[in-house]
């Protein structure tokens, strides 16, 4: 999984750059029928595929891209018109994220998914899955938080840890965006899973 600041520019790309493949409507008030207090109209997006890319140099100092990963997503809402301006994926979105060879690496779900741009942070809820493809690893949760300045998922809530060999119960985790390293803050049980065809 990319060291770079994934989720973020992912969320920032589909909000910044431009979408690949989606259909908009902007939909705006009409001042003349308006009365009582402003209503925010988010803007609306479907069919989002978007990629990621980062900035790099070749050996002549040429500045090019780099691909490392892509979001989809059916929907999205943009509200950048409020005090906090914030992006919703209210009908589920996936990333993928690609290694140097283009291969997937791992991969985020959630059913609905927020990108607070002020805090820099990404509110994922509801059958949250993140899998590191690599190690075999897979987190299951309600809600998680990554955040762009450390680098880092986490939650208070309960969570599941799927590894090859067994399955961690907790309440409260952290983890690095790659999902190399993790820690339960309260770990309430552990299953032995070997040789077993238990589902992650």
């Amino acid at each position: 999984m990319p060291s770079v600041s994934s989720i973020n520019k992912i969320f920032l790309a589909v909000l910044i750059t431009g979408i690949v493949g989606a259909s908009c409507s902007d939909k705006k008030p009409d001042p003349a029928t308006a009365t009582g207090p402003k209503k925010v109209i988010p803007e609306e997006v479907t069919g989002i595929n978007a990629l990621l890319s980062e900035p790099v140099k070749d050996s002549t100092g040429k500045l090019g891209a780099k691909v490392k990963g892509k979001l989809t997503a059916p929907y999205m809402l943009h509200y950048q018109l409020v005090d906090t301006p914030y992006a919703e994926y209210p009908r589920s979105l996936h990333v993928d994220f690609y290694n140097d060879s283009l291969k997937i690496e791992s991969q985020v779900d959630a059913k609905y998914g927020k990108y607070l741009q002020n805090q820099d942070k990404v509110l994922l809820r509801d059958s949250v899955v993140v899998k590191n493809i690599a190690k075999g690893d897979t987190l299951r949760c309600k809600h998680l938080w990554w955040d762009n300045h450390t680098e880092k998922f986490y939650t208070d809530d309960s969570v599941r840890i799927y590894t090859p060999d067994k399955i961690l119960y907790g309440t409260g985790m952290e983890a690095d965006q790659n999902f190399r390293w993790y820690t339960i803050n309260k770990l309430t049980g552990t299953i032995l899973t070997a040789g077993s065809n238990v589902p992650k």
